[in-house]
């Protein structure tokens, strides 16, 4: 896989994140009362895994090309880390 398919596949990742922390912010009125402190925590860290995983890809994109490919490893783990708990979040607030 090149560099710029790399890039192309982490970019639609995030933008899937993106619209599944917009729907389930879109259904924080349909969470309980008692529930709603631990559901804005949850989005929060989501939010920042978020980022931390937008800086990751933007180290890809500057970085050269024998560079990204030492760190594509480390990414695509951390970055399905970050999925599994999207879906779980997901999962948990339908």
């Amino acid at each position: 896989m090149t560099r710029e398919e790399f890039v192309r596949r982490m970019h639609s990742r995030l933008d899937h994140w993106n619209n599944e922390i917009d729907a389930m912010v879109a259904r924080k009125d349909q969470i309980q009362q008692s529930a709603r402190a631990e559901f804005g925590a949850t989005i929060d860290d989501l939010r920042k895994r978020r980022d931390e995983a937008r800086h990751q890809l933007e180290q890809v994109e500057k970085a050269s090309e024998g560079a990204w490919q030492d760190m594509k490893a480390g990414i695509e783990l951390a970055w399905e880390s970050i999925s599994q708990a999207v879906e779980s979040m997901r999962a948990r607030y339908k």
